[in-house]
């Protein structure tokens, strides 16, 4: 439960039974609503994966020592360089602008936009259905959601201060990120497998601490409003998380095709 002073409600002649109570049922229905809207984030990615997927061409779609063969126009578009840098260039400024303007924003603009990013996101990752069998990313799918899951009750229910722990997280992030522009360049095998073991275990520890987060965050006593942009901001947060620990996974154990 969020931080609550029981003198608060005593000096006011509430109940402090009552008042806890309800306090709790609003950090339940406000955590419901950052599940929910991750999880429909997360749907519409798949979903428009898929869609992106077969609009390039589909099972048509073979990958030969030339290099990828059977792709539509529209395909050869998007898995083009100047199409993959620009749909980065969408992604990457579309999440900084809802992070950065979240405060300004109805909540219903901000989810809108934060669906827009998930489908846009979705359309670039369409590229892990030339490289992975569908089989292994439906395995790694399922092994990264209840990874996810227990790794988000844990910072739900834990009563220890995760805050330190996420700090040393934030620094091996930028550290992650570092090391994988590095070997964009120098394409080693083991420093890859390396990037995608560290990659696992960093957003695994970011899941738990920004679920902390995210629940601290919650404030009884601001309106309605704000908490629906706190409940959208914290799906983005928890969508990227989930999304990264996929990722990852899949570098790690999916079957390339």
């Amino acid at each position: 439960m969020s931080n609550f002073d029981p003198n608060y409600a005593v000096q006011r002649g509430v109940r402090t039974d009552r008042t806890a109570a309800e306090i709790d049922q609003g950090l339940r229905s406000y955590m419901i609503a950052v599940y929910n809207y991750m999880a429909i984030g997360v749907a519409l990615t798949g979903v428009a994966a898929w869609f992106a997927f077969q609009a390039a061409g589909g099972s048509a779609i073979q990958v030969t020592p030339r290099g990828i063969a059977g792709l539509t126009d529209f395909g050869r578009l998007l898995f083009s360089m100047p199409g993959m840098i620009g749909m980065l260039i969408a992604t990457f400024g579309l999440v900084l602008f809802i992070s950065f303007r979240i405060d300004k924003l109805q909540p219903t603009t901000a989810l809108g936009l934060f669906l827009v990013y998930a489908a846009l996101l979705g359309v670039m990752l369409s590229s892990i259905f030339i490289q992975y069998t569908g089989t292994s990313i439906t395995r790694v799918f399922f092994i990264s959601a209840a990874s996810f899951g227990a790794l988000s009750l844990y910072g739900y229910t834990t009563q220890r201060d995760l805050s330190a722990f996420g700090s040393f997280l934030v620094m091996g992030l930028i550290g992650l990120i570092v090391a994988m522009i590095v070997n964009m360049f120098w394409q080693n095998g083991m420093m890859a497998f390396i990037i995608s073991i560290v990659g696992v275990l960093i957003f695994a520890g970011l899941t738990a601490w920004d679920t902390q987060k995210i629940k601290e965050m919650y404030d009884a006593n601001e309106d309605g409003t704000i908490t629906a942009r706190k409940a959208v901001m914290g799906a983005l947060t928890l969508y990227l998380d989930f999304i990264n620990l996929f990722l990852f996974l899949l570098r790690l154990v999916g079957d390339r095709r």
